[in-house]
């Protein structure tokens, strides 16, 4: 089977020839229409995240699928072969850059109808990790004033468009060109981060959605409200995230180290302050496709690449300036 791995952390993304998929009783053998691309599979390659995540070698990179189910297992009864799905595979099970993949059942749903199977791959890691942002840690209810960093980006267009669909007032940071997207999207506020400093501009925000992380995050944790709430997902990740996955006494307090000074400053400022290393889950996509079908939300695919060109889209992310996501083609 063809697929693109890597050999090491930091080694080149390169095409192999690897063995078929191994289907077990709760698995779902999907036939790869189409592979999201992410920052994330950047940062794995990297090996940024090796000391709570570590994964062996060869490793077939992709977090993002969308296709036709070939087989499923014994266990399986709610999804059947011929059906077109999507997903995000659960951490140590990745691998969509491949002509097929096995995902377990519980990280599958059927792919919103509205939608081909090029946008259905886009949604994955991005919808969900708005939704588990948004919906699943910060509460955002109707009438409350969001700020959603990179509005423009893959993560950023989908949860303009769920935090409206929450009824929120809703902030966000882009460049000039991209300002009529994203107001299009839903965008209350445009926030032009090469001329405007969205610190002194905003102020008395519900939650925040940082993408970037260092010096961002920080100066978003001053324009939230008392008890407002600040979710990073460029880290730094916590003591609190490494209780969550159960980690090792000395990576706790290595996180606490990471994350002492933003920490420090949320007490100090009487916010909260939380890491966002989202999570695989079917049912929550079931949801999703649910608001796709809706209208709520629309996929935005900014770039499509043939599947033999998964290095160079890999690393065309580098580049930045893509509206949406990048989607690398089934083989």
């Amino acid at each position: 089977m063809r697929a693109f791995i890597i050999d090491a952390y930091k080694k080149p993304l390169h095409e192999a020839d690897v063995p078929e998929p191994t289907v077990g009783a709760d698995d779902v053998l999907i036939a790869v229409g189409a592979a999201g691309l992410n920052g994330l599979d950047e940062r794995i390659r990297a090996g940024e995240f090796k000391a709570f995540l570590p994964y062996r070698f060869p490793l077939i990179l992709g977090h993002d699928v969308a296709g036709v189910v070939v087989s499923v297992g014994a266990h399986v009864r709610s999804i059947t072969p011929g059906d077109v799905v999507y997903a995000r595979p659960r951490d140590h099970r990745i691998g969509t850059f491949a002509e097929r993949i096995a995902v377990d059942q519980a990280d599958v749903a059927l792919a919103p109808r509205s939608v081909d199977v090029v946008e259905a791959a886009s949604l994955p890691l991005v919808a969900l990790t708005a939704w588990q942002a948004l919906v699943e840690k910060g509460a955002v209810t109707a009438g409350q004033k969001v700020l959603i960093h990179g509005g423009a980006g893959g993560v950023g267009s989908i949860a303009i468009q769920l935090a409206k669909h929450l009824g929120a007032h809703v902030a966000t940071t882009a460049s000039a060109k991209n300002a009529d997207f994203v107001r299009e999207l839903g965008a209350d506020v445009v926030i032009d981060y090469k001329t405007q400093d969205f610190a002194t501009e905003l102020s008395g925000y519900d939650f925040v959605l940082d993408s970037l992380g260092g010096d961002n995050l920080t100066k978003s944790l001053t324009v939230l409200r008392p008890g407002g709430k600040a979710i990073g997902l460029a880290g730094p990740p916590t003591p609190a995230f490494a209780r969550q996955l159960g980690l090792s006494p000395v990576l706790q307090l290595v996180m606490g180290a990471l994350s002492r000074k933003v920490r420090a400053q949320a007490k100090k400022l009487g916010v909260d302050f939380e890491f966002l290393f989202m999570s695989a889950n079917g049912e929550q996509l079931r949801t999703i496709a649910e608001l796709v079908d809706a209208g709520a939300i629309r996929p935005i695919v900014g770039a499509t690449y043939p599947f033999d060109q998964a290095p160079r889209a890999l690393e065309s992310l580098h580049a930045g300036g893509i509206r949406g996501k990048s989607v690398l083609l089934g083989a």
